[in-house]
């Protein structure tokens, strides 16, 4: 049977009504991908507040790694708030704070003593990560990436890379940040081979350090194993392997900035994983949680001591309602049958894609890692020319349709796929389905079914 089941058109009238207020009582600036009003949701299917069914591929922007409302998440909230809604982590200790960081020690790369911090959201994460690394090294500087996101906060807008969208009109920002350039292999110079490309992109890490910042004066170095909103960008392995390197000759913190990709996104518990190479500290957040906000920054212990008492934490950082959601969440994810599906998962998605490419011209790109899965819409495959309007318009055909995707890149003209990681089989073929029908409206290319 399938999931989508619409008796509206989309956005039905309740919708309409409840977005309006939305529009009214909200600033602009606090923008939505879809009209639509969501009341309940499960696994990845969504009913609106006219009674219609959507699929999912956008998950809470790679949030809801075990669907929407697993009821075991759903029973241990419960249970919860019950008995302690709020304490604060400063305040007193709770058990479920505990064993969530004894958790995260357990499962992220690295053999040595580990110690978490729990906070709320990934840019919280990220700005601590950049505050334990400053404290612990006593030095200014952080190297980042094109391509990057990192937060909306001051100091990750600092960091974070697509420049209109996130950063227009709200600077100046967190001085001693270095953006350097990151080695995305379908925009590499017309005729250079990979290794060639890999290798120049190296030259450039390498001359960085006399051109840009001594590395004396870095105190980290942040990067995301795989780029999220930046595209789905898996770092070159040479290339994450060299930061490594000089992290480790010039006592440089390696952070890798797992917020997207980690929790079996790219089918394995942690991106870094796949690249056989172990981070100073790991930020983590979206997934952790199953939906509810935390965020933690998990390293070596000796690092993670580096902050004075009192310097890191907040009013709300590892509540105890997220706390328990994450100890299910992590039991759920880490289990050896649930990352082979996710491992399934991204198979599908491929293939799908891959099926999608030849049939559309526009598509200039399928990439990614595990069921971290893009596609890349170009008007001019040789100069693979950004097709940002016409992927707008493919989003918004497909959630005509009841499938909700959303876009990511630098240029805003990719689309990513985000669903739950137990997903069947039969929603990912409904799924791209639709997005088959889409693509036909708006490039013109009949859709070829069967």
């Amino acid at each position: 049977m399938p999931t989508i089941h619409l008796h509206t058109e989309l956005p039905g009238p309740k919708s309409q009504a409840i977005v309006a207020r939305r529009e009214a009582a909200t600033p602009r600036g606090a923008a939505k991908l879809t009209p639509v009003s969501i009341v309940k949701a499960e696994g990845a299917a969504l009913m609106d507040a006219d009674g219609n069914t959507l699929l999912d591929f956008a998950g809470g922007i790679g949030v809801l790694a075990v669907g929407h409302c697993p009821p075991n998440v759903v029973n241990a909230v419960q249970k919860q708030a019950a008995d302690l809604i709020h304490l604060c982590a400063i305040v007193g200790t709770y058990e479920p704070y505990v064993e969530v960081a004894e958790l995260l020690n357990e499962i992220t790369p690295g053999d040595f003593a580990k110690k978490t911090v729990l906070l709320n959201s990934g840019a919280e994460a990220i700005e601590t990560a950049v505050k334990i690394s400053r404290s612990f090294t006593g030095r200014p500087a952080i190297i980042v990436f094109e391509n990057a996101y990192h937060g909306r906060t001051n100091l990750t807008l600092a960091m974070t890379s697509k420049y209109n969208l996130f950063k227009k009109g709200f600077g100046p920002f967190a001085p001693e940040v270095y953006r350097l350039h990151f080695p995305n292999l379908y925009r590499r110079p017309a005729g250079m081979s990979e290794d060639a490309f890999i290798d120049d992109s190296i030259r450039q890490l390498e001359n960085a350090f006399v051109a840009y910042v001594d590395p004396s004066a870095v105190a980290a170095i942040v990067i995301e194993p795989v780029q999220g909103e930046g595209g789905f960008i898996p770092v070159p392995a040479r290339f994450l392997q060299r930061i490594r390197e000089l992290c480790t000759e010039h006592g440089i913190v390696m952070v890798a900035d797992e917020i997207q990709c980690g929790f079996g996104r790219t089918g394995r518990l942690f991106a870094c994983e796949h690249y056989g190479i172990v981070p100073d500290l790991i930020a983590t957040a979206k997934s952790l949680a199953a939906g509810m906000p935390l965020s933690a920054v998990t390293g070596r212990a000796d690092i993670m001591d580096g902050p004075h008492p009192g310097g890191l934490g907040g009013t709300y950082s590892g509540n105890p309602l997220a706390c328990v959601a994450a100890v299910e969440a992590i039991k759920m994810i880490r289990q050896p049958e649930f990352l082979a599906r996710a491992g399934e998962v991204g198979e599908r998605l491929r293939e799908h894609a891959l099926a999608l490419q030849a049939e559309f011209p526009i598509i200039g790109d399928v990439r990614g890692l595990g069921p971290m899965v893009l596609i890349e819409l170009v008007s001019d495959p040789e100069r693979k020319t950004p097709a940002m309007n016409e992927t707008a318009a493919v989003t918004q055909a497909a959630f005509k349709r009841g499938l909700i995707v959303i876009r990511a890149g630098l240029y805003s003209n990719c689309i990513r796929f985000l669903p739950p990681l137990n997903i069947t089989d039969e929603q990912i073929a409904e799924g791209m389905a639709i997005l088959r029908e889409a693509l036909a409206e708006v490039t013109g290319v009949p859709a070829i079914h069967g």
